[in-house]
Order: structure tokens, then C-alpha cells, then sequence
């Protein structure tokens, strides 16, 4: 439903009726002015209306108009407007190093693909590409691997995201088929959200929820084996073992069976039920599961019980709240996310979700239905354009009648003739020397994939490396022979469709950055430059997407759901000017007969007695993907400085941990060094780390280290969330932190990270190297410096022009002053030496505490303090109070865990 929210209009979101005692969330904007675009972010797919201040800024609201978040944005799409600049920016073409002008980049490209696949095959490329890429992109980019270069070795970053809800629907439907919308959320009276923190990493959707549950006392169930902040606003909290989504889900499928509440008449009419499939799902009823380690033998099997599966976080009573809810709310969304896909069993986890909405014939009607929500702001129009290795083109698979269709339409020389190498399959093969070139696109697999030193690896042998990005320095460029400036968010022109299924435009409002191209263009350069002129012969962006639009349409026949033939022939003003769409109506089901697939709980093997904790790793609420372009926002990067691992209290001590300390986390494939931040929400044997730190910024951190290779058998998906660790302390010899102006320098120590400031940045600091060695990092300037070899402390403070230009701080023992006192006089003159040198005022002031809410830099110590003097009882009034959480409404969980807490205190 694309139309106005189905709670009317002033509820929040365009009703007028709000609950006695209860205020709406903030309202949007009555009107915009500007440039309608969507977020760059996450696949939401939120509209923003953008009007440029100046040459490379801009002011940004949310767009009131737009379906998918009605004039809200979260702190992401919020603070937009701070990454736009130029810095960082890669500008011009470079071959080897080397700045060259476009024709000879794109001569290069051509050259060197073409005589290896002379030499070698089709096969012995590939292309890498990203949901941050258009769909125009990426639709060029698949016609030109599969149908003019003929092979399939072209995949995604998506494969880390969502690979495996894509096997899942098209295991269940026989076509990847998103059957709901955002509206249903609001519709049904039960919300189930299934490994995902949306509270943090699709705020919108958040608030949307929260309004609905304020306006129709919509139930919401988590499931998620951390206590997250969007756990503890959930009326029940699954806290469940890592992996244990099958189980549960059979579980409350047959519990829905005994009390009658399978919909056998619309399992005759729409669903195949395999033989066995009852008998399969409960497998697990009155017998033991079986666990095998792959370190015993078959014969030697640990079973298991379904409470032991679940976890002992899992109670005999919240299992059976679960299937009450389930049971009084037939209007059920099940919500899931990167905790299904991220594991090696999260095509049978989306199917298990899918199975008990199909079985109880929830799906296909208002408020209900399994609903995947996707990490990246175009992984769904990479999906449909066939932007994964095991996909064709437009939903269309590897069978002789669908590579036919593909080349007829295209009119391609040849054409792939199976699937293609899927993500870590590929970088495997770039090592061992199958792949000879490898362009990636919009990504930077350095970071990101699992196994992170084998990529490197692979990438430093390769023979031929080309990189498209809007960025000059990342963790993957280091390695590319040839670098192509590609247009950034604010510069580049298309569509992209959310997980809704809303195709939307996503419109330039910036000129380009240097030479910057769009990257469908330069794939079209390259083609043309291989012999392909004419099939890539592309006048517009608007003639790419007419072209697209067409093959969806192109012998369909109803034979697809994905089908936007209509806007084949949209002129080149009506591209400019269209409205977001949905395709496949509000809820796309597949005409023919849809499938229960019987799956069962699988353990994952790989047990060690050296790695007996499980390691869990995710997104933070104001950080995004590799921190390209959130990293450069000064406001973003204050909700969690450094990375951290998050470890239960009872652990810290059992494992000789500080909280606060330092602590180095260890796989089978890697280590890195986090701050220890103690976390009652986490289970007892997990540990919780962020995906965002690089090389760029961070010595720690590095969390694509620590994940193994391995990936769910269907999908391809690499298992993130579940992979056998160990943690001991790191202490160093001395600890400290620099805070400077202008550059960053790059410390020469074991530990450091760094993280922006309004004039410049904040670098945390330690190591066992000489001390001072650490006072060249600070900028060359009238020196102020104090030391005391006896508490081993260094403290010097750098002056230029009068102005605070930096501040170093080191100490073997004792504690460190503050940092947000010293982070405000970067730059001015009003603060004396000895004040510098102490670290704090000669007046005290009051520690407002880490930032909670970043739009108005609110701290957590002014928050708790504010609620108690004035007795706040609601998020509201604490918005009244202190602006906190009264713009973009990401920080609203954490003021409201605050005030819930304070009342269990006063109680």
C-alpha cells in the first residue's frame, strides 16, 4: 500500500486521532522545498528532499510525501548534508598510480578484459558490484557480464546481506516475491522482528511501529539472542541460542497445528505440502536433536534437547507466551533480517518464517505475511535486474528457455551458460588464480567480506584489479591497478527500489565531483571499447531504465510478478519526474502454487574447546557499512567513539576483562583488539562486536578478520553472527589520546582509532612503544608539554597562531580526563595552559556524559540527571525538556530505556 497510512491522518503519520495521555512522534514537515531523492543508506528507502547551501553542502528533511517514511528520517539520513564534501574524494582516473585522463582508464579496462578473456575464457573475470549502485548500474553491469562477455561471474555485496531471504522466496514461491508492504506493519496486530535490531538499524520502520502500537496496541515480539534496545521496548523478548530460528519456528508451527490454526482450505487451494514435511518440522518433538562436532566421530553424537537449542535465555514461559500471541493475533508480520540471512542456515530460517504464514494462511492479506527487510538502499533492485551470480536477469533463472529469452532480448553474441561464482566463492578463486581480473563497484570487500586477510590476499595476486568508487583511499583500492572515479549520493541519477518493493528516484542535485561518471556509463564506455558499441549506445540514464523496463515485460506473459513494461516507453521528462511506484501491488504473490519446504534444525559444526565463546557482529545506530561516508559526519560518529566488544558482566571477571579495558578477540581466521563495554543484554557465552572499523580507521576493530568461510549451502551467505571465539585482556603500557585539527596522522602503535570532530578528530591511543614517540603526532606549534616519569604521564598541548591546534594525553596508570571539554577548545583561544594541560576548566563542569541523542548532542549523564530532577515520565516530555529525541527519533529507545529504568529505581 503506497497511498496514505492505513492509521489515518494524524496519528504520526497522517491521522488525527492519537491515544488519550499520548503524544505522536514528531510531525513532518508541512511542506518542501528543494530536490526530491531517497537516502543513501539502508533499504528503507526513505524520500528526502535536498537543497544545496553552497557548493558541496546541503540542507536535508525528510520528504512528507514519500511512501515509505512520510517526512521522517533517522540520525543517518538526517545528518546527510555532512558527508558531501570532497574530501576523501577520488577525482580523476589512475593507472597504476598514475593520474590519467578517461580515454585512456577506459582503454586500459577494455584492453586488459579482452586479452584475458582471449587468453583464458570468459570465466576467468569477474565483477563485484554493490546495493549502493543504481539500478540503471546495475543493469548494465549484468548485461554486460552475462550476455556480451558470457559468463555469470558477476556478484554482490548483497550475498553478505540478503542472499539467503532470496533463496528462501524463491524456494517457497518460485520467485523472489516480498509479499507485504510497509503499511501491513501497520495493519497487523502482531509484529514479530527476527534477528533484527530495527530500532537501530531501520529507524523509520521503528517509528512507524511505535506510532501503530500507540494508535491499535499492536503486539511486538523480538527474537534475537541479544537484549537489544529494540528488545527491551518489545512486550516479549525471545532470547534465544545463535541459530536456534528453526527449531523455534517448527516449534510454534506444530504448537498452532494441535490447537487447530492451520488453514487447511487455503493449503488446498494455494500451497504444495511435500510428503513428510509434518514429520520432518517435528523432528525435534519428544526426541533429541542430534549435534554432531566435527570433531567426533558420526557415531559419537551429543543430543540435544529443544531447550538446550533454544538456549537457557528461552523459558518453558516465554515459548509458550510466543505461541499464545501467535494463536490470538492472526493479523502476524514476521519481520526478519541480517540475523536470519547472516548464517550458515538462513535459507531454512526464512523458510521456517514463511512456512507457519503460508500454513496458517497468514500472507496475501492486509497486516500479514513473512516480510525480509534489506540491509542496502538498492539490494532489491539488484535483485530484480539479476545482480547475483545465480540469477539471470528479472527473476529469471539458468534454464535453456531463460538464456534464450536474455539473449534474444539483448541481442547478445553469446551468452552465460550456468550460474556464476557467488562472493566468497569468487575471491577464492581470484587466489587461486582462476579469476584473473576482477572489476569491483561500489564496495569494499577488504572490509566487509568474512575471512577479510584472504580477500587481501587474493587481491594482492591478482593480476588485474579495477576499482569504481566515489573514494580515493579504502582498505580495497589499496589494491586496484586501475581506479575509476564514480559519481557519489547527491551527483548520481536513477532508481532504486526499496524493501517494499517502491521504485523511487534517486536524483543528482550536486555537479560531479573532479571527473566523476556515473557508473553505468562507464561500464557502456568499456563495452563500447571491447566491440559491443551499439548494444551500449545509451543516451541517458532514463534510456538504461526503459530498456530494463522492457525486458521485465519482454514474453512475460504473467509467467513473472516482476513486471514494469508499462514505463518502457516513459519519456526522458516523465523518468525526471516519476512518482515512486510499487510493482506487484501490495502484496505479490506468485500465481501458480506456493511451497511448504520442510527444514529442520541444523547445528553449526566447527565446535573448538580453544574457541568456546560465539561471536556475534552487526551494525550500530549511527554508523554505516565501512564508514566511508558516515566516518566523514562529526555528529554520527559520537554515539560509539571506538569499537567495542560487548560481553556479559558475569564473563568479564571469568575471562580476567575490564570493563573499559582493552581486550583482543580471537577465530580460527583472525584476531583484533575492542574496547570491553560490559552489557547485561548479552547472553553469557556471546560476544557482540560492530562490522564498521577499517584500516583507515582503526588498528582494531577489524572485525571482517574473525568470521570463517563459512556460508549457508543454498544461498552462499556467509554465517556472521555465529562464529566460535575467545577473548583475553590486552593490556598495554601506556593508554592516551590525541585530539588534533586539519589531517589525521596515522599512529605509529598497537592500538589506535580514530573517529571525527566538528574541527577535526579524536584518535584513541595505546600501546608499549616509547611514549615519546607519540608527541610527533601532534601539529608543529608553540608547545606546551608537562611529564611525570613517576605516574607516567605525558600531557602537551600544540598552539599555532594562538589556537589550540592539539592536545596529547598518555598515562602508564590513573585515569584519562575527559575528552568533550578538550574536543570544544580545538581551535579557539580562551582556555589557558594549565587549564590545557589538566585536561579540564579551572571551573568544573558537569560530565554530560556519552552522547544518546546526536542531532542535539545530548549526553546520557544530562539525560539521567533531567529525568530525575524533573520526574519525566515519557519520551515526550523529555523532548520537551531537552530537544532529545525530538527530531529524527533515533535516540527515542534509548530515552525510553532511561525513563523505564527509572522507574524500576523509584520503585
Amino acid at each position: 500500500m503506497t497511498g496514505p497510512s492505513p492509521l489515518g491522518e494524524g496519528l504520526g503519520w497522517g491521522g488525527k486521532a492519537v491515544p488519550e495521555g499520548e503524544a505522536p512522534p514528531p510531525a513532518p514537515p508541512v511542506k518542501a522545498t528543494g530536490i526530491k531523492t531517497t537516502c543513501a543508506y539502508c533499504g528503507v528507502g526513505c524520500g528526502i528532499v535536498a537543497t544545496p547551501v553552497g557548493e558541496r553542502r546541503a540542507d536535508i528533511m525528510g520528504d512528507p510525501d514519500h511512501p515509505a517514511n512520510f517526512g521522517r528520517l533517522c540520525s543517518k539520513g538526517t545528518h546527510l548534508g555532512e558527508t558531501i564534501g570532497l574530501e576523501g574524494r577520488l577525482l580523476q582516473p589512475e593507472v597504476y598510480g598514475q593520474r590519467v585522463d578517461w580515454d585512456t582508464a577506459l582503454q586500459t579496462v577494455a584492453d586488459r578484459f579482452a586479452a584475458i578473456i582471449a587468453e583464458h575464457g570468459p570465466d576467468s573475470v569477474a565483477f563485484y558490484v554493490s546495493g549502493q549502485l543504481l539500478t540503471e548500474d546495475y543493469y548494465v553491469a549484468n548485461k554486460l557480464m552475462k550476455g556480451f562477455i558470457g559468463s555469470a561471474n558477476i556478484d554482490t555485496n548483497s550475498r553478505l546481506c540478503m542472499a539467503s531471504a532470496v533463496a528462501a522466496y524463491n524456494r517457497s514461491f518460485g520467485e523472489d516475491l516480498v509479499p507485504c508492504t510497509y503499511a501491513d506493519l501497520e495493519e497487523a496486530d502482531l509484529v514479530i522482528l527476527v534477528g533484527s535490531n530495527t530500532a537501530w538499524c531501520h529507524p523509520v520502520i521503528w517509528q512507524r511501529l511505535e506510532a501503530a502500537r500507540k494508535a491499535r496496541g499492536t503486539k511486538i515480539v523480538v527474537v534475537d539472542p541479544r537484549k537489544t534496545e529494540t528488545a527491551e521496548q518489545a512486550d516479549l523478548h525471545l532470547q534465544i541460542a545463535p541459530d536456534g530460528d528453526v527449531a523455534l519456528f517448527n516449534e510454534a508451527l506444530l504448537a498452532l497445528k494441535e490447537r487447530g490454526l492451520v488453514d487447511e482450505a487455503f493449503l488446498a487451494e494455494r500451497v504444495d505440502v511435500p510428503e513428510g514435511f509434518w514429520s520432518t518440522v517435528s523432528e525435534h518433538r519428544h526426541a533429541e536433536l542430534a549435534s554432531v562436532s566435527v570433531a567426533q566421530p558420526p557415531e559419537a553424537e551429543e543430543k540435544r534437547t529443544l531447550s538446550q537449542v533454544l538456549g537457557d535465555g528461552l523459558t518453558q514461559d516465554a515459548r509458550e507466551s510466543f505461541i499464545n500471541l501467535l494463536a490470538a493475533y492472526p493479523k502476524t508480520v514476521t519481520v526478519f533480517s541480517m540475523g536470519v540471512n547472516q548464517s550458515v542456515a538462513g535459507t531454512d530460517k526464512g523458510n521456517a518464517i514463511i512456512n507457519l504464514h503460508l500454513a496458517t494462511g497468514r500472507i496475501g492479506k492486509p497486516g500479514m505475511g513473512p516480510f525480509s527487510m534489506t540491509g542496502q538502499p538498492n539490494a532489491m533492485g539488484g535483485r530484480e535486474v539479476g545482480g547475483l551470480a545465480n540469477m539471470l536477469a528479472c527473476h529469471r533463472g539458468f534454464s535453456a528457455v531463460g538464456l534464450d529469452w536474455a539473449q534474444r532480448f539483448w541481442s547478445a553474441p553469446t551468452i552465460c551458460r550456468k550460474p556464476g561464482l557467488k562472493a566468497v566463492e569468487m575471491f577464492n578463486a581470484v587466489a587461486e588464480g582462476k579469476v584473473k581480473a576482477i572489476w569491483i563497484m561500489a564496495t569494499n570487500p577488504a572490509v566487509s567480506m568474512p575471512d577479510a586477510n584472504a580477500v587481501r590476499a587474493a587481491l594482492a595476486a591478482c593480476p588485474f584489479v579495477v576499482v569504481s568508487d566515489c573514494m580515493s583511499d579504502t582498505d580495497t583500492t589499496a589494491f586496484a591497478h586501475v581506479k575509476l572515479p564514480a559519481l557519489g549520493w547527491g551527483e548520481k541519477d536513477g532508481t532504486v527500489t526499496n524493501s517494499e518493493r517502491v521504485i523511487s528516484r534517486q536524483r543528482g542535485f550536486l555537479k560531479a565531483a573532479g571527473d566523476a561518471k556515473s557508473d553505468w556509463w562507464i561500464m557502456s564506455e568499456v563495452a563500447k571499447r571491447m566491440g559491443w558499441e551499439a548494444a551500449f549506445d545509451y543516451a541517458s540514464n532514463a534510456s538504461v531504465f526503459r530498456e530494463y523496463a522492457a525486458m521485465t515485460g519482454f514474453e512475460n506473459d504473467g509467467l513473472r510478478v516482476l513486471n514494469i513494461a508499462d514505463k518502457a516507453r516513459i519519456s526522458d521528462a516523465g523518468y525526471d519526474a516519476m512518482d515512486p511506484f510499487i510493482w506487484g501491488g501490495d502484496h505479490a504473490l506468485p500465481k501458480d502454487r506456493m511451497k511448504l519446504v520442510p527444514v529442520r534444525y541444523t547445528p553449526r559444526e566447527g565446535d573448538d574447546a580453544c574457541y568456546a565463546l560465539r561471536l556475534n557482529s552487526g551494525r550500530y545506530r549511527d554508523q554505516w557499512h565501512t564508514m566511508t561516508r558516515t566516518g566523514l559526519s562529526p555528529k554520527l560518529s559520537q554515539h560509539r567513539r571506538e569499537p567495542l566488544v560487548e560481553v556479559h558482566p558475569d564473563m568479564i571477571a571469568r575471562f580476567g576483562l575490564d570493563s573499559g579495558g582493552l581486550a583482543e578477540v580471537k577465530t580460527a581466521r583472525g584476531k583484533s583488539i575492542y574496547r570491553v563495554l560490559a552489557n547485561s543484554g548479552q547472553r553469557r557465552m556471546d560476544l557482540f562486536v560492530p562490522m564498521h572499523w577499517t584500516d583507515q580507521l582503526s588498528s582494531g576493530g577489524r572485525t571482517g578478520l574473525l568470521p570463517t568461510q563459512d556460508r549457508d549451502p543454498f544461498s552462499g551467505q556467509p554465517g556472521f553472527k555465529n562464529t566460535p571465539a575467545t577473548i583475553r585482556p590486552w593490556q598495554p603500557e601506556w593508554r592516551g589520546f590525541l585530539i588534533t585539527t586539519g589531517a589525521a596522522p596515522r599512529p605509529d602503535c598497537s592500538y589506535w582509532t580514530k573517529i571525527r570532530t566538528a574541527s577535526g578528530w579524536l584518535i584513541e591511543l595505546a600501546g608499549d612503544e616509547p611514549v615519546e614517540t607519540m608527541a610527533a603526532l601532534l601539529p608543529e606549534g608553540l608547545l606546551s608539554q608537562v611529564s611525570d616519569p613517576t605516574r607516567g604521564t605525558l600531557r602537551a598541548a600544540s598552539i599555532i597562531d594562538g589556537k589550540l591546534a592539539g592536545a596529547l594525553f598518555v598515562a602508564h596508570k590513573g585515569e584519562l580526563p575527559p575528552r568533550d571539554w578538550l574536543i570544544a577548545q580545538m581551535g579557539g583561544e580562551d582556555a589557558s595552559p594549565m587549564e590545557l594541560l589538566a585536561g579540564r576548566p579551572a571551573t568544573q563542569q558537569v560530565d554530560r556524559g556519552p552522547i544518546i541523542c546526536v542531532c542535539f548532542d545530548v549526553g546520557l549523564n544530562t539525560l539521567i540527571h533531567t529525568i530525575a530532577s524533573e520526574e519525566l515520565t515519557s519520551v515526550e516530555a523529555v523532548g520537551t525538556a531537552l530537544n532529545a529525541g525530538s527530531n529524527c527519533g533515533s535516540c527515542r529507545p534509548a530515552i525510553a530505556r532511561l525513563l523505564q529504568r527509572e522507574l524500576e529505581h523509584a520503585a
